[in-house]
């Protein structure tokens, strides 16, 4: 891997969960919304070694999708994908409107109240339906709606900082 693309940061999109049939097909653990979203991003990167891999097919299955590797004929090829991270380039993502943001890049963001007093870090996000959560993690755990304007106050990717108006004692 070139010096390039190790500074590129990667974003996890899902894993193989399976294989599917006996012509090479996998199951694929999505993580993007809607699932089959997954397959906007190419080339996938596989794995701890983050092999690059091409989708000759990808299409939903069920309540799941299910794709087919350019390089993997049968079901004993698929099945060495099984377990498999798949993750792809962030700057495979397309720019995102004012005030929107994909998780990936608030996830690790310090998040403080408007005086300045330090709640902690972006661990991760929860879709609720209503809204997103934030899950942060400091002296404890607190889930702080990301409703931007009411609790939200700014988010700056720069600063690495999001500023919430947030009971610290909730």
């Amino acid at each position: 891997m070139s010096e390039q693309a190790e500074e590129r940061k990667v974003v996890p999109l899902g894993h193989v969960s399976g294989v599917h049939g006996i012509q090479g097909w996998v199951k694929i653990h999505s993580l993007t919304e809607p699932r089959e979203a997954i397959f906007d991003y190419q080339p996938w990167l596989m794995g701890d070694s983050r092999k690059e891999v091409c989708i000759r097919q990808g299409k939903k299955h069920g309540n799941r999708v299910i794709a087919l590797f350019d390089e993997t004929e049968d079901r004993d090829a698929a099945e060495a994908w099984v377990h498999q991270a798949i993750a792809v380039y962030r700057d495979q993502f397309p720019e995102t409107d004012a005030g929107e943001y994909y998780w990936s890049d608030l996830i690790g963001l310090r998040v403080e109240l408007e005086d300045g007093t330090d709640l902690g870090t972006i661990e991760n996000l929860m879709a609720t339906g209503a809204n997103d959560v934030l899950v942060v993690k400091g002296d404890r755990e607190r889930l702080v709606p990301f409703v931007q304007g009411q609790y939200v106050k700014s988010v700056d990717l720069d600063k690495k900082r999001v500023v919430v108006d947030w009971d610290p004692d909730f």
